[in-house]
């Protein structure tokens, strides 16, 4: 069961395209000036079976990407794993926002290290009120880095994403 915060359906800022988002109840971070401060209890929120999410997910057939905002998504790592692994068996591209870093995430528990694997691509980083910018592409301070989880595992280290798509540049 995953504690969720919300859905939103047909959301274009979280990443390129028509998405839904499944927003997580839940963080640590606790970032000042954060837009979802209403997601920081771990109490609270509505738990939703994976099955239930993606059949929320698959009413919408323009939706091909998917996103995990929060909240904190790795602090819900084993719960999310089963439906990342529902939508990649289905073909959708998986994002995630995280307040870690990446490397935080490569080194951390199982469930965290699976739920990475299954990723497209991740925005890491905690928000920075004194960093934050409207100017950017589906991040909100410019601290965070939008990385392309498959190439980075492969090279043992965070590479950055360079599609056109994740950069704004159509």
């Amino acid at each position: 069961m995953i504690r969720t915060a919300g859905i939103t359906r047909d959301s274009i800022v979280d990443g390129p395209g028509i998405r839904t988002t499944i927003y997580v109840q839940g963080c640590p971070h606790h970032c000042p000036g954060c837009h979802n401060p209403e997601t920081w209890a771990f109490e609270g929120g509505k738990w939703m079976e994976p099955e239930e999410l993606f059949e929320i997910i698959r009413r919408n057939p323009l939706c091909r990407g998917v996103t995990f905002s929060g909240g904190e998504p790795f602090a819900q790592a084993e719960a999310l794993l089963p439906l990342a692994e529902m939508l990649k068996a289905h073909n959708y591209e998986l994002a995630s926002y995280t307040g870690y870093l990446y490397e935080d995430l490569a080194g951390g528990t199982d469930a965290q290290k699976a739920l990475l694997s299954k990723l497209d691509v991740l925005i890491d980083g905690p928000f920075i009120l004194s960093q934050r910018s409207l100017e950017l592409n589906f991040r909100g301070s410019r601290n965070q880095r939008v990385i392309n989880v498959p190439e980075s595992l492969r090279q043992g280290k965070a590479v950055p994403e360079t599609s056109p798509r994740w950069l704004g540049e159509y």
